[in-house]
């Protein structure tokens, strides 16, 4: 266990209302008190008027405190979770332009495969694979694919959520549509 002053990677998940703006203040949080976010992430829940945003900063346990305390006084802010030392899941999702010259083309396809890999494109002189995985898996498949010749590399930011059950199971409902009915200007309306 952690005494609280090694500096670590620490996920979080920031649940906001889905408003301009949002995501400038967020990242003004973290620059103006003079951290990095080394990975950022942001898409709509299944309640469109709500994002989640899940980010990776570096920090002793002190720092993502003071950070976490600091995110909730924000307005549109709603759930902060640090899921570092919860059980959860994450993915990372790469895109990487490996040269395919004749005499590697075989490998490349092969440590694709293992790595669970697609190719998305092919051009005769390279090709570009998509992986996703956790980030041990993208930098290993990086490693492997360097004396090849990367071209280029483009990945996404960290998405994780908590393992098992965290509340009941719901299904997601279609927005209801306005009924005339319900609206208290329209009076004496019979359906």
């Amino acid at each position: 266990m952690q005494n609280g002053s090694e500096p670590r990677k620490h996920t979080i998940a920031v649940q906001v209302e889905n408003k301009f703006g949002v995501l400038s203040r967020v990242a003004g949080l973290f620059s103006a008190r003079g951290y990095n976010i080394e990975s950022l992430s942001v898409g709509e829940t299944l309640d469109p008027s709500v994002s989640r945003m899940t980010l990776v900063v570096r920090g002793d346990e002190f720092v993502i405190e003071q950070v976490t305390k600091q995110l909730h006084k924000l307005i549109d802010v709603i759930k902060v979770s640090d899921l570092t030392d919860d059980d959860h899941v994450e993915r990372e999702l790469m895109l990487i332009r490996v040269n395919a010259e004749p005499q590697h083309r075989e490998e490349i396809l092969r440590t694709a495969d293992i790595f669970r890999a697609k190719v998305v494109d092919v051009t005769p002189v390279s090709f570009v694979l998509e992986a996703t995985g956790d980030e041990g898996k993208l930098e290993a498949l990086i490693e492997l694919l360097r004396p090849m010749g990367i071209q280029e590399l483009v990945r996404t930011g960290k998405v994780a959520i908590a393992r098992g059950p965290k509340t009941r199971a719901r299904k997601a409902e279609a927005p209801k549509k306005a009924r005339v009915a319900d609206d208290p200007k329209v009076v004496g309306f019979a359906d």
